[in-house]
């Protein structure tokens, strides 16, 4: 026994370094666009923040093994690497909401479903496909490699055991809001464009025939041109998306001024 403390030394102290990664991983997956999401199953969700603990472990245990010997028992610890891992989910998780947003705009216009719903409404059919194909292109793309690299900055940016500062939070968090706002309605700028153009002209038809139906030939005249809208610019919506979403991560603590 006394021969293999040595090695029980080594193993609780790389045991406690991987809880240490794991608590800012496992909070960040949880939000994590693509990993994150509600239909991955919990446990596929906890397999792959071991994964990317393992990952991200060798890259950043000289700054974790630095405050384990410091603070071996501060529960303050835990909190803050909790707190920094869903930050970071949560700018992340911006970039989904705004092509959710671009599809909610894009239905609204071509009258497919309201802008705004009611709590707990599943999201519109052009929403949910852009998100997937989003996704699923982001994922093509190396999204697991990029959110490596972004988890192990991470650790430059916000230093381990310590609360991330009220005004970078602020800064961080208000310049992620405003480019996920910017980036939805730049996404759905055509139909929002293709629809006031319509509207301008379904007045002028109305105006000049009052006894037209409008109602009957309009109607599905703006639902057909919104699926062939969709069709002609979702490879470029989604071109869009993915490359700012890539250009986010390969620099996801900058902050414009």
């Amino acid at each position: 026994m006394t021969a293999l403390m040595p090695l029980f030394d080594a193993v609780r102290s790389q045991a406690i370094l991987a809880f240490v990664i794991f608590l800012r991983v496992g909070a960040a997956m949880s939000l994590l666009p693509g990993f994150g999401e509600k239909m991955v199953p919990a446990r596929i969700r906890l397999v792959l923040a071991f994964a990317f603990t393992a990952v991200v472990a060798p890259a950043v245990q000289p700054h974790v093994q630095a405050l384990i010997e410091s603070r071996p028992n501060s529960a303050l610890v835990l909190l803050c690497e909790t707190m920094t891992g869903l930050s970071l989910g949560m700018v992340l998780r911006l970039f989904v909401l705004a092509i959710e947003m671009a599809g909610s705009l894009a239905a609204q216009s071509a009258s497919l479903s309201q802008m705004f719903g009611n709590s707990g409404e599943p999201a519109p059919a052009i929403g949910h496909v852009l998100l997937m194909a989003g996704l699923t292109l982001a994922l093509l793309s190396g999204l697991h490699v990029r959110l490596a690299g972004a988890l192990i900055l991470s650790y430059d940016a916000l230093p381990v055991g310590q609360f991330p500062g009220a005004a970078l939070m602020r800064d961080w968090g208000l310049a992620g809001i405003s480019r996920a706002f910017a980036l939805a309605f730049s996404l759905s700028a055509p139909f929002v464009i293709a629809a006031l153009v319509y509207n301008l002209a379904l007045g002028v038809i109305n105006r000049a025939m009052p006894s037209l139906m409008l109602s009957m030939i309009g109607a599905p005249a703006l639902t057909a041109g919104g699926l062939i809208l969709l069709g002609v610019t979702a490879p470029l919506m989604l071109g869009v998306w993915n490359a700012d979403f890539a250009d986010f991560l390969a620099n996801p603590f900058a902050v414009p001024r």
